[in-house]
């Protein structure tokens, strides 16, 4: 397979700007509830902002140090939010309060995801550990040793069997889900990696890191399919369409790319260089909500895009 420019048309359009922020953002998440917006970042507060209207709703809570992850688990009244102290912030949205923090980790929290199927909580730590933590009593379960290096980020595959780990050593460390026992450890970044996500097909893996690559890995042989050299800086994220065969990256090189998932070409590059009104600094993190792509920025802006796409 050959990396090059997809055929495939795609428009774009900037149909909001969300600032408020004074500070570099980092993570991005919808709520539970349609259009709901949550970001955090090397702010005081986590923030709350609506789709509907694309305006300010809240500071949802102080924070006592920078946000790396928010999370928002289907099925339950929580948001979690990482923060660089090594806390997980739990806000109720019944009780409309903050819970007592968990404080498993003394090191910054890079990520949070949740395994449906076991109602528990993964949080995963610069200390090279991965909590797991019950979403129904917020008790501590068990503790990974996933690395004497930091995991920046977490996958879930589609059938919740096995659970994918990026590490600051370049490495990708595959579990298996029902007894957190080691499956394979994936190697060929030369750089931290700092991006993971399954395809919604659970055909394949894609890690994205600091050395700007994308790798493409097959879930049954765990073996390399392809090296993409997708940016000029480090992949910050990696975010499948919900429902479209295309997945998006974010990058330090401010850029935004749009990819095909079943050829891996390059649809449509959204920068300042092509001309669209797109951030000035590294882009973080991403969020597909149906059509729109929410990105967010060291430049402390949130930015909605409508992507068209030609089928």
């Amino acid at each position: 397979m050959v990396y090059g420019l997809s055929t495939k048309m795609i428009s774009v359009e900037k149909i909001a700007e969300l600032n408020g922020h004074g500070n570099p953002i980092f993570t991005v998440e919808l709520s539970q509830k349609p259009g709901i917006l949550f970001t955090g970042g090397n702010d005081k507060g986590l923030v709350e902002w609506s789709l509907k209207n694309y305006s300010f709703i809240k500071v949802m809570f102080p924070v006592p140090a920078s946000v790396y992850a928010i999370h928002c688990p289907v099925g339950y009244p929580f948001l979690f939010a990482g923060l660089r102290d090594g806390t997980a912030q739990v806000f109720d949205f019944i009780k409309q309060q903050l819970l007592p923090a968990l404080k498993n980790h003394q090191k910054p929290v890079f990520d949070i995801k949740s395994v449906n199927h076991k109602k528990e909580l993964l949080i995963a730590s610069e200390d090279g550990t991965v909590s797991v933590v019950s979403l129904e009593t917020l008790e501590l379960l068990h503790t990974i040793k996933v690395s004497a290096d930091t995991v920046r980020c977490i996958a879930i595959s589609p059938d919740e069997k096995t659970v994918a780990f990026g590490l600051r050593d370049n490495q990708v460390k595959i579990y298996d889900l029902e007894d957190y026992s080691l499956i394979k450890t994936l190697t060929g970044h030369t750089m931290s990696v700092f991006s993971l996500q399954y395809a919604p097909s659970g055909d394949y893996l894609i890690s994205g890191g600091r050395d700007a690559q994308l790798k493409i890995w097959n879930i049954r042989s765990l073996g390399s399919l392809q090296t993409i050299p997708a940016h000029l800086f480090a992949i910050n994220c990696i975010a499948f369409h919900p429902s479209l065969p295309y997945f998006a990256t974010a990058s330090m090189d401010k850029t935004i790319k749009i990819w095909g998932a079943d050829d891996f070409k390059l649809c449509k590059t959204i920068s300042r260089e092509k001309g669209y009104a797109s951030h000035q600094l590294s882009v973080n993190k991403l969020a597909w909500n149906g059509n729109q792509l929410i990105s967010v920025s060291d430049d402390k802006r949130v930015i909605v895009w409508e992507i068209q796409f030609d089928r």
